[in-house]
């Protein structure tokens, strides 16, 4: 008889105009690696929600242990030992590790905080996770992959069996993300039970045990890691084959449209350069790739030529050929022609409570308005016209946009910048956190635009991205652009741009 540790027996979850999760099933044995696959909007994250007791209006069983449950609550669910981490972490950045490990469950006694009892159990819990730090280090001061450690002491501190981890490698640079896989897999011989959600198909084919993949709201099956490999993956994933992900563009590539020459950045406040003495140039119908490791600076460049960098920005801007005073907000970037697509969509991006009409138009409105009054019905006109172009998955135009997938999410972030029909368009990790087959929908689409004569620049921290999609590529490293290759003329492996990025030298 199986060791299940958890079964979902015929879950079905509806919200309104559509049916989420579709008699779905999910039967995982206790101390594996289960890996969840699936595209966006598959309901993936719904089901989690079922078993996280988020979600309580939802038909079929929830078995935990041998038992059934119908948790009401999060805190029913952490009682019974199930902890998830999503994507976008709970931490509060100005606390310390040890508050946040504790928060809501601190250790009292006579009705005070027992401060040496929780610093003790916080250094032993970051022992185990071998992060060297002190449990009073300032939780914002941080960086990304030390944060996901917290988060799992916390789970690990409330005496977790089965640990649900969502996209955990999403944010996280090469290294700290091969050290949580390792971390999950030691898990195992705790007898901890990790369901892995993730897009990278690389890192679930390197330590998933099993795999049940989900379309659509459905299960379509469940198999050992063993009986796949990445291409049946993702063909039961999209429900049809991806023969080539990075097509050939054939178009032809004009005149500059954008350049920056020596484009500099000083912040005051930490007197330190953040960008200096950069040149760079891209062309209408040309997609122009900008790699390096986190903290390059990469992200800084686009927002300092869109306008929206608080930093002493200084250098020469010309557009299409005439140089121009240099952009101080991001309305005058819009203005000119030039248009940055955030890496944070939910933060910078969206307004998630509003539907996808008002996203989609909100930088455009000067299109749409008459006299200060928007023309509803032209709004309606554009907006579906882009649903259809797009493929975003919706019930309506007038769904709010936190009850869509995060693909479809990004599909209305670009939705947004394409009504503002931009000359420049700047996509910063344009498809991180999204499935493959909305990534090859979003390729096909930069494939368009630059048949259009559209001039794209690409940050991605994804070198086969980089590379698949580039005709140019810009390597940053320290703020500054440490090597530029012609993707057309020369075989450029990865190798090449990895060490540019980190100062090595080509052989």
């Amino acid at each position: 008889m199986e060791d299940y540790v958890l079964q979902m027996q015929h879950i079905i979850k509806e919200f309104p105009g559509v049916r989420a999760l579709d008699d779905v099933c999910l039967h995982v044995r206790r101390g594996e690696v289960h890996a969840l696959c699936g595209e966006n909007g598959a309901g993936k994250s719904t089901l989690m929600k079922v078993l996280s007791g988020e979600h309580t209006d939802y038909k079929g069983k929830l078995i935990v242990d041998g038992k059934e449950q119908r948790f009401k609550g999060i805190k029913e669910s952490e009682a019974d030992g199930i902890a998830i981490i999503h994507q976008e972490l709970g931490l509060i950045s100005t606390m310390s590790i040890c508050e946040n490990i504790f928060l809501s469950d601190e250790i009292c006694s006579r009705g005070l905080i027992d401060w040496d009892e929780e610093y003790r159990q916080s250094r032993e819990l970051l022992k185990m996770l071998g992060l060297d730090i002190s449990p009073a280090t300032r939780v914002g001061n941080l960086g990304i992959g030390q944060q996901q450690l917290v988060e799992i002491a916390k789970a690990l501190k409330k005496d977790v069996k089965i640990l649900v981890l969502d996209e955990p490698t999403a944010a996280l640079p090469e290294k700290d993300s091969e050290n949580l896989l390792n971390l999950i897999l030691s898990f195992k011989e705790k007898g901890i039970t990790t369901i892995f959600i993730s897009h990278k198909l690389n890192e679930v084919m390197e330590i998933a045990d099993t795999i049940t993949i989900l379309r659509d709201g459905k299960t379509i099956t469940t198999r050992p890691k063993d009986e796949f490999d990445t291409n049946s993956l993702v063909s039961n994933m999209v429900g049809r084959e991806l023969t080539n992900r990075f097509e050939p563009r054939n178009c032809s590539i004009g005149d500059v449209v954008l350049e920056v020459e020596d484009w500099s950045a000083y912040d005051a406040v930490n007197d330190r350069w953040v960008l200096r003495d950069i040149n760079l140039n891209v062309r209408a119908g040309e997609i122009v790739g900008v790699a390096g490791m986190i903290g390059a600076g990469r992200t800084e460049l686009a927002m300092s030529i869109f306008g929206a960098l608080d930093q002493n920005v200084s250098g020469k801007l010309k557009l299409e050929g005439k140089e121009r005073r240099l952009i101080r907000q991001p309305k005058e970037a819009i203005e000119a022609g030039v248009y940055y697509l955030t890496e944070d969509r939910k933060r910078l991006g969206l307004v998630l409570t509003s539907d996808i009409a008002y996203n989609s138009t909100l930088a455009s409105l000067d299109n749409i308005t008459d006299h200060m009054i928007i023309d509803k019905d032209r709004e309606l006109e554009l907006v579906n016209d882009m649903i259809g172009k797009l493929r975003i998955k919706t019930p309506s135009v007038l769904q709010k946009v936190k009850n869509l997938s995060g693909g479809n999410q990004q599909k209305v972030c670009i939705a947004k910048a394409l009504l503002t029909k931009p000359k420049v368009l700047i996509l910063d990790e344009a498809t991180r956190g999204i499935d493959i087959g909305a990534k090859n929908e979003i390729y096909q689409l930069m494939n368009q635009l630059v048949e259009q004569g559209i001039a794209i620049i690409m940050i991605s921290s994804e070198l086969p991205e980089i590379l698949g999609m580039s005709d140019r590529v810009y390597v940053m490293r320290e703020g500054r652009i440490s090597g530029e290759f012609d993707n057309k003329e020369l075989q450029v492996t990865q190798e090449d741009i990895a060490l540019k990025a980190t100062g090595g030298k080509t052989t």
